[in-house]
């Protein structure tokens, strides 16, 4: 991994001449997301975003936490225990030097040793899953992260939108997989990440697995095509 969002946080952060992100996925074109959007306060934050940060309670683990913007405004607004955790190690570095008192450079898959009463995964959490092949790896992780009691904050959008329709409305997919499953890619500067695999899910696929995984779910906000959810075990 050449880190190039962590480049792009720590240029931004470092005043070290940044530039936008650009990014890409298999049914996508190039996109522009500007640096200073990862650095937005909780007043510029969505719906959703707000939403969560303002049911987070308890101690708190931020999974794939970049520039650290959510876990700041739990940690000095809220008050809250949070640690901001993240594989970008420049991203960790910089939510260090902005105040976070605990930022872990770290898989979540690899993660131990504590549990928590809120496990947050936004900006499209569902896409740290990679795949639905491997979702079920992921979300009993989760279960092993969290305390009795305790929720697991997590959003998505249903990206089915995004494919064309017929006249009668029927959707044309492509065969040989889940349409939210999509090749992903990070530019920056002229350099390019490898492609990773990034999972968008639907409402009622999330709810299947999250089901068979032991964990109760429910649908605590829903935007147009995306929502936020809570899960907790049964």
């Amino acid at each position: 991994m050449k880190d190039l969002m962590g480049r792009a946080i720590w240029d931004y952060y470092h005043n070290e001449n940044p530039e936008d992100l650009q990014t890409e996925t298999s049914i996508s074109e190039l996109d522009e997301l500007p640096v200073d959007y990862l650095f937005r306060d909780f007043e510029e934050m969505n719906d959703i975003e707000q939403k969560a940060l303002q049911l987070s309670n308890g101690k708190v683990l931020d999974i794939g936490a970049g520039a650290g913007s959510h876990s700041l405004y739990l940690q000095n607004e809220r008050n809250l225990e949070v640690t901001a955790l993240d594989i970008s190690p420049k991203s960790v570095e910089v939510c260090k030097l902005r105040g976070i008192k605990k930022a872990v450079c770290e898989n979540m898959l690899n993660f131990s040793g504590e549990t928590f009463d809120t496990i947050l995964l936004l900006m499209n959490g569902t896409g740290v899953f990679e795949s639905l092949a491997k979702i079920d790896t992921y979300l009993q992780k989760l279960h092993t992260l969290l305390n009795d009691g305790g929720q697991v904050l997590i959003d998505s959008t249903d990206i089915l939108y995004m494919f064309d329709r017929d006249k009668d409305g029927g959707v044309y997919i492509p065969a040989g997989g889940y349409y939210g499953e999509l090749e992903y890619v990070v530019h920056y500067k002229g350099e390019s990440e490898e492609p990773i695999t990034w999972l968008y899910l639907d409402f009622n696929t999330l709810k299947n697995a999250a089901t068979n995984n032991g964990f109760k779910i429910e649908r605590v906000l829903k935007d147009e095509d995306a929502y936020l959810a809570k899960l907790t075990k049964k």
